[in-house]
């Protein structure tokens, strides 16, 4: 799905350009800056390697990158851990060879059914009735979900399968309500998991089905692909606005799945005793509107 080398050119620059030398403790110059960011020369000279060694790395004209080199590079550009590991995925996915993309660029995404889960996972997610959870698949399909998800999010039972994934549910259209306070965070927090995953395995079918489809149908969605921005969140809180309720914070839990292929299983729950924890608990005992209503 992804070609590793542009892939890697397009990060380190990203990276490059949003760090200054007073945030990195060089000194600014006295000379006007022709480029946003840090030099490559400021890299190299933070990461201990040349010049040009550099300069071939961030153009994708690096080869086989070793593993320690990549790490004095994430720690010159002052990278989490989350993009840390992002190049080396990606690294790692040019070492096993070049991607085939069409000639726009982009995979041509096979025929990729979405995932199934267990039997005992589904009856799993079906016993939690207090607090909503559900079953995520690597590229984000809502796989399973019990009552109080889809009380927590409206319509959602209603979806036909096909848009039943997270992404496509925020991105269906570029007006889509979301039920958010900050649709636009909840917007990019999404599109920075899915570049996480999309180095992680960049040969994922369905992962490559959803993230084209997803470029193909949305403005928005293909302008932040665009930013390469990389990130994911086991644990935090989302505030959430419900049209019968009001607002929600909610703190999400993730647990990756083992040998489920990716799954994650996400709960929320409201701090004990906050407004949150009433209104969610009135969420819980109020029937849901029919169906159309």
């Amino acid at each position: 799905m992804v070609n590793a080398d542009a892939e890697i050119s397009r990060f380190l620059k990203g990276r490059r350009a949003v760090l200054t030398p007073r945030l990195v403790g060089l000194p600014e110059g006295v000379n006007r800056r022709r480029v946003r960011g840090l030099r490559r020369e400021e890299v190299a000279l933070r990461a201990g390697v040349s010049v040009d060694y550099y300069t071939r790395i961030e153009q994708g004209r690096g080869g086989r990158v070793s593993a320690s080199v990549l790490d004095a590079i994430a720690d010159a550009l002052m990278m989490s851990g989350v993009e840390r590991g992002y190049l080396h995925d990606l690294a790692d996915a040019g070492a096993r060879g070049p991607a085939e993309p069409a000639g726009d660029g982009r995979c041509v995404p096979p025929e990729a059914p979405r995932p199934r889960v267990r039997p005992a996972l589904v009856a799993l997610v079906d016993a939690v009735d207090r607090v909503p959870a559900m079953v995520l698949g690597r590229s984000l399909d809502l796989l399973v979900w019990n009552r109080m998800t889809g009380r927590l999010w409206p319509g959602v039972d209603d979806l036909p399968e096909s848009e039943l994934n997270l992404a496509r549910m925020v991105f269906r259209d570029d007006d889509a309500e979301v039920p958010h306070v900050d649709p636009e965070a909840m917007r990019r927090a999404l599109v920075a998991k899915l570049r996480v995953e999309s180095a992680r395995d960049p040969d994922d079918p369905r992962l490559c089905a959803v993230v084209m489809d997803l470029r193909r149908r949305s403005t928005r969605f293909a302008e932040l692909w665009g930013e390469a921005e990389v990130s994911e969140h086991p644990f935090g809180v989302h505030r959430l606005l419900h049209p019968e309720v009001g607002e929600l914070e909610l703190h999400y839990s993730k647990a990756v799945l083992p040998g489920d292929s990716g799954q994650v299983l996400m709960t929320y729950c409201a701090e004990p005793g906050s407004p949150s924890e009433e209104r969610l608990g009135r969420l819980a005992r109020t029937p849901a509107p029919a169906s159309g209503e």
